[in-house]
């Protein structure tokens, strides 16, 4: 079920940017990030952000790309640079939602529809 509106993906040449926004409702809040499917792999994580700031990147983006967030407008954003044509892939939004409902605690994972990134010459 769809639930973040998630936008910026396009087609860009190598060595270009692009710029990944991603607006989560209020009653959607938690830690944030971006995942990409490209064709043939699974999906994998590409950064996270927590409330607090805190980020994560994967191995083979970090120095490139650069996640942040906005809490008041609850959105998330992923700068890219230096694009290379294997970034190509399809680009989800994430918010990982941690509940309670009585004694229970339990974590719920909200997604985008995916944006399409294509890095090519």
């Amino acid at each position: 079920q769809v639930q973040l509106a998630e936008s910026g993906g396009g087609y860009v040449q190598p060595g270009g940017s692009l710029r990944l926004s991603c607006v989560a409702p209020g009653n959607i809040f938690g830690t944030m990030g971006w995942y990409r499917q490209a064709p043939g792999k699974q999906r994998e994580l590409v950064a996270t952000i927590t409330d607090s700031g805190i980020t994560h990147y994967d191995y083979f983006v970090k120095g490139r790309f650069t996640i942040s967030r906005d809490n008041a407008k609850n959105t998330v954003y992923l700068q890219m640079n230096s694009l290379k044509p294997e970034d190509t892939a399809v680009y989800y939004c994430n918010v990982n939602v941690v509940n309670r409902k009585g004694w229970e605690v339990y974590a719920k994972d909200y997604w985008g529809e995916g944006t399409l990134v294509t890095v090519s010459s």
